[in-house]
């Protein structure tokens, strides 16, 4: 039996706890479904946290890889930059992406920020059924993962056996545009409800498309420390400039919240499963 490669990746880097929840759970699903011999999982994740990098590139110059341990890879670029290695080089059979689990929720037209999101979309552009996963954080939760495989397994159950039905076959790129079919897109975002939770409500929904509104303030350089640079020796800019700070504030947990949508579900305690196209609309 051909063995099915599984791409892992995230934004927040190769040691962040949640890119470890997301590979036992998907682990534990496999074992579970007694198809520990079908696949194989492979982590290519950035070497550090690119959070709220979106779908940024690196074009400059080339990427740096390192095997820390076998089929986990830490690239030193963006999380775009580690779904293109992998599918290039380092599992370039990928039939499936994951990208999470997320320390935040990644919700409504934030997605367009995400780099948890768009590792996955950037697979689904070519083909590949993907799934970026992420965990909203209130303050007043405990901050956990053990039980995000609990919680994920429904979801899994649902996302192989979509992804598998016939003519649903993942990976592979077509001969001509005209046969070119995106991936299944599913963004996924977790509760921040008590992690002892059995199972929370589980609900498709829609994206939020209310942004979230922000104020800015120009503060004063004299109130900042060091916030005072100058640049010098340059023909451009002759004389001393001064840089003075801008801060923009946003409310993220008092935002628009539409009734129905990713952000109203997982806000009221609820998982949240939005099937989205990789294109722009």
């Amino acid at each position: 039996m051909q063995r099915t490669a599984i791409l892992l990746t995230n934004d927040d880097g190769i040691d962040a706890p949640g890119l470890l929840a997301m590979h036992q759970a998907i682990s534990e699903w496999i074992r579970m479904s007694d198809n520990e011999d079908r696949y194989d999982l492979t982590v290519v994740a950035p070497d550090r946290g690119r959070s709220e990098c979106g779908h940024s590139v690196t074009t400059t110059r080339d990427l740096a890889v390192t095997e820390l341990q076998s089929r986990w890879f830490a690239v030193d670029g963006t999380p775009v930059d580690c779904v293109r290695s992998a599918m290039t080089v380092l599992c370039p059979n990928a039939s499936l992406v994951f990208s999470g689990i997320n320390a935040g929720a990644n919700l409504g037209v934030d997605l367009l920020v995400s780099g948890t999101f768009a590792a996955a979309r950037e697979a689904a552009l070519h083909g590949v059924h993907s799934m970026a996963v992420s965990h909203y954080r209130r303050p007043d939760v405990p901050k956990t993962w053990d039980h995000t495989g609990r919680w994920l397994k429904p979801v899994l159950d649902s996302f192989f056996r979509e992804v598998t039905l016939p003519g649903n076959s993942a990976g592979g790129l077509p001969t001509n545009d005209s046969e070119h079919q995106p991936g299944q897109l599913w963004n996924v975002n977790l509760p921040a409800i008590d992690p002892d939770t059995d199972l929370p409500p589980m609900f498709d929904c829609e994206v939020e498309r209310k942004p979230m509104q922000r104020a800015g303030t120009l503060i004063d350089p004299a109130d900042v420390p060091d916030a005072s640079q100058s640049a010098t020796g340059s023909e451009a800019l002759p004389r001393q400039v001064e840089r003075q700070p801008i801060q923009i504030q946003s409310d993220f947990h008092g935002r628009p919240r539409s009734s129905g949508t990713d952000v109203e579900r997982c806000f009221s305690g609820n998982l949240t499963i939005s099937r989205i196209s990789p294109y722009p609309a």
